[in-house]
């Protein structure tokens, strides 16, 4: 016998490994297989979820992945854990300052149109999906997300600008939060309810709960920016102490009252978005590799959890009852009357029309639909469509993801919100060469912007009426305040190679790998082999061998930008024959298109063909000045800061 349950136990421990290794692969195989296909990650990962669960058990008889008999009694604490790291990560984007940057047009939307939104999606879920009250109330809350990370690729693949994609991006971040802090709200006072306690006692206790949660958080956020700020822990273990302070924020709130964990995480969250730490940008790899594999867990976690009964019953005209009163009725009435005055008509359309959730409205109603669920096994409340409520959220997912994705750009530009002029270029690092060439540009009706995390360095620009971006365009904070709708080419021309490699790799899935440029490594053609390597790099721009320190070299002799409009008569032969010295760093294309040049990419040249060059001031040899002026040739002297 002893040896038959040791032999039981270990082919337990084989099947926990193998769904571990499972959703780990299948996971992060839909986050790349999304990044390669840019499509929405969301929808990908649902997808592995329900083939590897109730699809696999529909063809073979049995799923290939069962996490309620896999991991029993541990499910519950893993996704609560998960959910509470993706909201530390809501939290940690959102600073107040947000509020004052995201306009009047937002701040009402959070606080009158969200609350709003709530109360009409209650309704919907209740006569138009059939939910039982306390179901409607707990998926409405959740519903009043819009994941920023499936709105951040819209925006940019719709060309939106302005006013709406900023109400959107800020929308996003705001409510991520806030829609999980409905949730916890809604479903507290459903568990205390059905405790037989008073409903006004429930309210004040909720109330009391959540102050305690919020104060935890708060506490731990100013322990931890203390203990960085003092040099109180060293650098390698700065990642793996948040990690843990969050589990152990979590669990002390858990242990005071169920449920307010999330509420902890999230203030924790908060108040180290709001602290003002440096080190914050140190966080980024820990959200973006613990983050990102718990968010891909926890996806096809709840999806392969779902059974072929579930799915059925949910595929009902119910569904796509609530579905149509969510998107054409609870979504439009929300943003229309909290934005009231603050939005033109058609920018109140679009916004009332685009709403695609994403991963907090999945991750979270699967929490609380599993928590009901239990409250209806062991309560003396029966809460009828519990069940319901995973199944509806990824049906809303899917259907906003689809069709948001498809419909946002032509009804942009229907509306004439999105952008008539092509996408620009981001100019990655101001001094007085990369400043110069921005001022070509925009003289050449290029739309371009200067980022540098030096507010000084970006005063000639400043000066010139450039656009520019101050901030490090690696971190979270570009992510976010950069309008990305606004740029299709990216230019690294700092000072550091290896920074410009780094910017290259970061915009190369973005952009395209044929859109990101750096200069060159060295002064010779030889590849120097203690640096970057060249599949890590950019695209060289002008050629081999032309580095920063000889532009600027150069720049300080007199050389100076030009920009030279071919005709019939001035063709690109005649104007190399003039410029011997000269770079060529562009062709303005007469249909408008921008090409950098470098090597395999050659002036073409044309009639209506605009060169920028970069060359010493000189006149022309072969021409007299007033025929060169006639073609069109206009020069841009060096000015700004040669410092």
């Amino acid at each position: 016998m002893p040896d038959l349950n040791l032999h039981l136990a270990a082919a337990g421990s084989d099947s926990l490994i193998f769904a571990c290794a499972l959703i780990g692969a299948l996971g992060l195989g839909a986050q790349w297989l999304a990044w390669r296909l840019q499509a929405p990650a969301i929808v990908l990962m649902a997808l592995a979820g329900l083939a590897a669960g109730p699809l696999f058990q529909v063809l073979f008889g049995t799923p290939l992945l069962d996490p309620s008999e896999t991991f029993g009694d541990l499910l519950r604490p893993i996704v609560s854990l998960s959910v509470a790291v993706i909201l530390f990560e809501g939290g940690l984007i959102l600073k107040f300052e947000n509020l004052r940057d995201a306009g009047a047009s937002v701040r009402r939307m959070v606080f009158f149109g969200g609350p709003l939104a709530w109360v009409l999606g209650s309704f919907a879920a209740r006569y138009a999906a059939g939910l039982d009250w306390a179901s409607a109330i707990v998926i409405a809350g959740v519903m009043v997300v819009t994941g920023p990370t499936v709105i951040m690729p819209l925006m940019r693949q719709s060309k939106l600008s302005g006013r709406p994609a900023q109400f959107l991006k800020w929308e996003g971040i705001v409510n991520d939060p806030i829609g999980a802090l409905f949730a916890v709200a809604a479903y507290e006072i459903v568990r205390v309810a059905s405790q037989g306690d008073s409903t006004l006692w429930a309210g004040m206790w909720i109330l009391m709960a959540a102050g305690i949660g919020t104060l935890l958080g708060v506490a731990f956020g100013l322990g931890m920016s203390r203990a960085f700020r003092a040099g109180w822990t060293p650098e390698y273990l700065k990642a793996p102490l948040i990690f843990a302070s969050i589990i152990l924020c979590y669990a002390i709130a858990e242990e005071v009252e169920h449920e307010t964990g999330l509420v902890a995480v999230t203030a924790y969250g908060m108040t180290l978005a709001n602290s003002r730490l440096a080190d914050l940008s140190e966080l980024r790899k820990f959200k973006e590799d613990i983050a990102v594999l718990l968010v891909s867990g926890v996806f096809v976690i709840l999806t392969a959890d779902l059974t072929p009964q579930i799915i059925a019953s949910a595929l009902n005209m119910n569904t796509l009852l609530y579905l149509v009163c969510m998107l054409f009725l609870v979504r439009p009435l929300s943003v229309w009357i909290a934005t009231a005055g603050t939005l033109s008509r058609n920018e109140a359309l679009l916004l009332g029309w685009i709403a695609p959730r994403g991963i907090v409205a999945v991750a979270v109603s699967g929490l609380f639909g599993s928590l009901l669920v239990d409250l209806s096994r062991e309560g003396r409340f029966f809460f009828s469509g519990a069940d319901q409520i995973v199944p509806l959220a990824f049906a809303m997912v899917f259907t906003t993801v689809v069709l948001h994705g498809f419909t946002i750009g032509p009804l942009a530009r229907r509306l004439g919100l999105a952008r008539a002029e092509k996408p620009g270029v981001l100019l990655v690092g101001a001094n007085s060469w990369s400043i110069e060439f921005a001022k070509a540009l925009k003289a050449s009706k290029i739309d371009v912007i200067v980022a540098d995390s030096n507010y000084r360095r970006l005063r000639p620009a400043r000066e010139a009426g450039l656009d520019t971006f101050l901030g490090e365009v690696l971190s979270e904070d570009a992510e976010i305040k950069l309008d990305h709708a606004r740029f299709a080419t990216v230019v690294a021309l700092s000072t550091n190679d290896s920074h410009n490699a780094l910017v290259c790799n970061q915009f190369a899935p973005e952009v395209g790998r044929h859109r990101v440029y750096q200069l060159s490594l060295s002064e010779g053609d030889e590849v120097d082999e203690k640096s970057v390597g060249s599949a890590a790099r950019g695209r060289t721009l002008i050629r081999r061998g032309r580095t920063y320190d000889g532009l600027i070299r150069d720049q300080y002799r007199g050389w100076n930008f030009s920009r030279t409009r071919l005709t019939d008569k001035y063709t690109l032969e005649q104007f190399l024959a003039e410029r011997p010295k000269g770079d060529l760093v562009a062709e303005i294309r007469p249909d408008g298109t921008l090409v950098l040049l470098g090597p395999s990419r050659e002036a073409r040249g044309g009639e209506g063909a605009t060169i920028i060059s970069f060359a010493p001031d000189q006149q022309p040899t072969t021409q007299p000045a007033k025929q060169v002026e006639t073609n069109g040739e206009q020069k841009l002297k060096a000015e700004g800061d040669k410092a």
